[in-house]
């Protein structure tokens, strides 16, 4: 299983970038042999992202209560986003 995980300043955001860097990470895992996709730590504060990820074809599969700390809203769960990427051939 490959992890992965990415950050897009403020002034990037709304761009495509975070969808361009998710599709390219999954094409590169799957031709790495890698047949699943995790990312260990997605703030629920952040529905942007969750949303995104969802969009993507990742599930929440767990979930880290309190885990992260929120500059405004103090203490937020973290989503555990998992993805099959299916079989190599």
């Amino acid at each position: 299983m490959s992890n992965c995980g990415y950050m897009v300043s403020n002034l990037a955001r709304g761009k495509g970038l975070a969808t361009t860097m998710c599709e390219h990470s999954q094409s590169i895992a799957r031709e790495l042999g890698y047949q699943a996709m995790q990312f260990n730590f997605v703030a629920a504060s952040n529905s942007g992202a969750v949303r995104l990820w969802e969009k993507l074809g990742f599930e929440k599969v767990g979930c880290l209560p309190k885990a992260f700390n929120h500059p405004n809203q103090g203490f937020v769960d973290a989503y555990v986003m998992y993805k099959w990427l299916g079989e190599i051939d």
